[in-house]
């Protein structure tokens, strides 16, 4: 079983990969709508590493508890799981974005 200081290290990673996720995909939006498309590719790319990274850290720990292990449910876990489906749904909605300015801008062409 992990140990506490083991866990909240866990829950920190999973804090900041998600943090720098979001923080990508909203570059991302910001450099779609100024017309860079590559940047902003670029941007949903470095999100999308980083959500998997994230991604894979809360599947270990769910795969954990799927054996047997289980992990106490705190205020900074809850924390963490929201910060990692916030940042999908910004990640997912900057992928939309991306091409609704990609349109735009064909249209304008």
């Amino acid at each position: 079983m992990e140990t506490q200081d083991s866990m909240e290290e866990i829950i920190m990673k999973l804090i900041v990969e998600s943090g720098e996720a979001k923080s990508a995909a909203f570059e991302a939006i910001h450099a779609a709508r100024k017309g860079e498309f590559k940047q902003a590719e670029e941007r949903l790319k470095f999100a999308g590493t980083h959500l998997m990274e994230a991604h894979h850290r809360q599947t270990a720990l769910i795969q954990q508890e799927a054996a047997g292990e289980r992990h106490e449910v705190s205020l900074l876990m809850v924390h963490a799981q929201d910060h990692l489906m916030t940042a999908m749904v910004v990640r997912d909605l900057a992928q939309e974005f991306l091409e609704l300015y990609r349109k735009g801008e064909e249209k304008e062409a």
